[in-house]
């Protein structure tokens, strides 16, 4: 069974930094592309940042600049560090996993960052 462990979300004022991690644990045999996804009240979950096996990013227009995507290959861990927090980054942050020979999807259970004004 494969397990997506998010952690190191909180509370933060506006313009404050926190750093995500999401650990990948279980029957792994290949880790794909891997990223966080967010979801506030009343909106779709949207795409924040991908990182392909390769180590190749992607990012949404609203985090360029602020939010950084990287990778542990060896702990099988994505962290995201998010600077210059701004109130509409409050959401639950998924992390997300495609795993395998057919890179089936696997979500985290979220994890809760709210910035206050």
């Amino acid at each position: 069974q494969v397990q997506l462990v998010e952690s190191g979300g909180g509370l933060v004022q506006t313009g404050g930094s926190l750093r995500l991690s999401c650990v990948v644990s279980g029957s792994i045999f290949s880790v794909n592309d891997m990223g966080w996804y967010r979801q506030a009240p009343g909106n779709q979950r949207e795409m924040v940042a991908l990182i392909t096996s390769g180590g190749s990013t992607n990012y949404a227009d609203s985090v360029k600049g602020r939010f950084t995507i990287s990778k542990d290959n060896a702990k099988n861990t994505v962290f995201l560090q998010m600077n210059s927090l701004k109130p509409e980054d409050t959401a639950v942050y998924y992390c997300n996993a495609l795993l395998g020979k057919y890179a089936r999807s696997w979500w985290g259970q979220g994890t809760q960052v709210t910035v206050s004004s």
